[in-house]
């Protein structure tokens, strides 16, 4: 069985092969690493073999990794569905929020963000399959939020994410995430804007979305294997 080492360094040279496919340079998308219930110590790991950016989904499993990681410079990412009760700690101490999905979420991040903190960057996030079941702004709410979220001195709008449908194909998953490419084009042009993330793409359909332009992958499984049961807290 491979190593979290050898996992990991699989995931840097599928990003580099994939994008050397689509005549793109691996340096154009930057690889999340979700440690969500994942030990500090593999955490450490991988920051040592160079990796700075990690993404959360559960707060205080997030927030006790990081009082044992304090002397690491890490880039810590939420990307999980956020309660309002959680937002006071989630602008403390996170650098990045890529699961914004509703307007009230982002006012609060903002009011409750440090003034001694640089802005909290952050992603909307984008119901791109129109699903029932899954969280994430509505295409048609996506225009009426932006303006509203630029105005907020706090929050620094930086671009889109989507989770698409699962069990896909590949050229189903394409077209999910060319729609969200081009609705971040569409956002841009029409509020003057140069937003410069698109967080798309995990274990199971990351080529997909490397092809279609992600600037961000989210990949978990991929890199530390199988996850345990964890409550969500």
């Amino acid at each position: 069985m491979p190593s979290l080492l050898q996992r990991y360094f699989a995931q840097l040279e599928l990003i580099k092969v994939t994008h050397s496919k689509c005549g793109v340079l691996s340096s154009a998308v930057t690889l999340l690493a979700v440690s969500k219930t994942r030990p500090a110590g593999d955490v450490a790991t991988l920051y040592k073999a160079g990796q700075r950016d990690f993404g959360e989904n559960y707060l205080q499993d997030a927030l006790n990794k990081q009082r044992l990681l304090a002397h690491l410079d890490i880039a810590w990412h939420f990307i999980g569905p956020i309660q309002s009760n959680k937002t006071r700690d989630i602008s403390r101490y996170f650098d990045w929020v890529h699961s914004v999905d509703r307007l009230k979420i982002a006012r609060r991040l903002n009011e409750q963000r440090p003034a001694n903190m640089p802005p909290l960057n952050i992603c909307l996030q984008v119901n791109i399959d129109q699903e029932e079941t899954k969280s994430g702004l509505s295409l048609d709410e996506l225009s009426s939020v932006i303006q509203p979220v630029l105005d907020l001195s706090n929050i620094n709008l930086r671009g889109l994410m989507a989770i698409p449908k699962a069990d896909k194909s590949m050229g189903e998953q394409r077209a999910s995430f060319k729609k969200l490419v081009d609705v971040q084009g569409e956002v841009n042009k029409q509020f003057g804007l140069n937003l410069d993330t698109l967080s798309m793409g995990m274990s199971d359909d990351m080529e997909a979305a490397i092809a279609e332009g992600s600037t961000m992958v989210r990949v978990g499984t991929a890199i530390f294997g199988v996850r345990s049961v964890k409550s969500r807290v």
